[in-house]
């Protein structure tokens, strides 16, 4: 599996953007555009490519708060999971309201795709699998191609999800993690929404808040 992908630290809280492209370097899709995505769009720009979604893992404030910029000028589509369809039209629901210290109030237009657990998505040439890993939001979900996966807010570097924001929960977070993504391949790369990259094997064996 021969994909690129560059990551973008964006916004206040350092979002973990990740611009993914295919092996000739011409066509790309956006996964979680957060705050202020100056950068990756001159990096999109610089490379000449064609980009065919936007997909949110979630739509935290954080994860969604440069969609309306992004879409804008590349003219793509939104895929976000049904159970927060609501969220990137309502300030409250996404969070933005909760932090003014951190940002005002955003919102963007609805989402143009819903994604499902199970889910087969057909970009730039190649198939991600949706896994729906619910815990940290409702319709929290992970991206999956061969040996690459893109986790969102539910797994990091040897830590986990946060379940105290509204619509988390802690047993759910759990049952996400051992009961999909510890399923993997050891191997797999894991790209989460913040922090470091790491793998399914060494989280398999040093995360202190999920064991194996």
């Amino acid at each position: 599996m021969t994909l690129r992908i560059e990551s973008f630290s964006l916004g206040p809280l350092q979002t973990n953007c990740y611009l993914v492209i295919d092996e000739a370097g011409s066509r790309g899709f956006v996964v979680d555009p957060g705050m202020g995505p100056k950068r990756l769009l001159d990096r999109i720009a610089t490379l000449g490519l064609t980009i065919e979604a936007i997909v949110l893992t979630h739509a935290h404030f954080d994860h969604m708060g440069g969609v309306d910029e992004v879409r804008k000028a590349l003219k793509c589509p939104v895929y976000l999971h049904d159970l927060e369809a609501d969220w990137l039209t309502d300030a409250k629901k996404n969070g933005s309201t909760r932090w003014p210290d951190v940002t005002g109030p955003l919102t963007t237009e609805p989402a143009e795709y819903a994604l499902a657990d199970g889910q087969k998505l057909a970009l730039i040439g190649h198939e991600f699998g949706v896994l729906h890993t619910p815990g940290h939001s409702p319709g929290s979900v992970s991206l999956v191609c061969g040996e690459h996966l893109i986790s969102g807010d539910v797994l990091f570097r040897q830590s986990v999800g946060r379940t105290d924001l509204p619509g988390g929960r802690e047993r759910d977070l759990y049952d996400s993690i051992r009961g999909k993504l510890y399923k993997l391949d050891p191997n797999t790369r894991v790209y989460p929404g913040h922090g470091p990259q790491t793998t399914i094997g060494f989280e398999m064996a040093n995360n202190p808040y999920v064991s194996a």
